[in-house]
């Protein structure tokens, strides 16, 4: 009989060690005490490693599991920095705290890099605003002549450099899916018209481009930063916001075009 107890006692042992064990999600894959001391070599391996906009899992700085809009709230607070961690099996992110040997200067540029990550995380999962748009060849645009099809939109000027440097690799993006009818590439531009079609003859767009959508993009799409690109899904929810070429079609080849196919 005692014998039998203390194999079950063993066994209630062996199964909370087991339920205690937190998964094994992999090691962060640099060095922290060296990046968190250099606000270039931190700034570089963020840029190089993690992307706020993707579908990642997070985990806190104790490696358990936590929601995205928590993780975010967190690195909004200054005292974290996000590592990717080697797993292979999934994406992982998790916070690491800063301290007093860090770098003073890192802090205020990860809260603000979280900000809009997390402003634009927000606005996912929301109806895209009403809208009646003309292209500069006169093709219009709307809510409901655009529904069953996915809107790839772009907010930009032309004294933004960084949004002038994407054309190629966006010219590139509505090239390859030329023949898809279900998918629609559009731009809002500040500029006027006259000022556009001059620079579009030497700086090709293939992007529907919109004049004269300062106000539009400003105050109805609350955006902040430029360039910045919006996927709609079919049905007009927003399902990205992010703020450069590449996490755009990221997003768009790897999530929305994925489940639209398969819906």
């Amino acid at each position: 009989m005692k014998k039998y107890i203390l194999f079950l006692l063993l066994v209630v042992l062996i199964a909370t060690i087991s339920c205690s064990r937190k998964p094994n999600y992999g090691s962060p894959n640099v060095d922290i005490e060296s990046i968190k001391k250099s606000q270039s070599l931190w700034w570089t391996y963020h840029n190089e490693n993690i992307i706020l906009s993707s579908n990642f899992i997070a985990l806190d700085n104790l490696s358990n599991r936590i929601s995205k809009d928590l993780f975010l709230k967190s690195l909004i607070t200054g005292e974290f920095i996000p590592l990717k961690l080697t797993s292979t099996d999934s994406i992982y992110y998790q916070l690491f705290k800063l301290d007093q040997t860090s770098d003073k200067s890192i802090p205020d540029v990860i809260a603000s890099v979280a900000d809009e990550a997390y402003k634009n995380f927000r606005i996912e999962g929301t109806v895209f605003p009403k809208f009646n748009l003309q292209d500069l060849n006169g093709v219009e645009y709307t809510n409901e002549n655009t529904k069953g099809k996915i809107v790839v939109l772009k907010c930009w000027f032309l004294a933004c450099a960084p949004c002038i440097e994407e054309f190629p690799k966006l010219n590139e993006l509505v090239e390859k899916y030329k023949t898809r009818e279900n998918i629609v590439f559009v731009s809002l531009a500040f500029d006027s018209k006259e000022k556009l079609e001059p620079f579009l003859l030497k700086k090709p767009f293939r992007y529907a481009v919109v004049p004269d959508q300062k106000q539009f993009t400003f105050y109805d799409l609350d955006v902040k930063s430029y360039p910045t690109h919006f996927i709609i899904d079919k049905n007009g929810i927003i399902r990205k916001v992010v703020t450069s070429a590449d996490e755009m079609i990221d997003a768009l080849e790897n999530d929305v075009l994925l489940n639209a196919d398969a819906s």
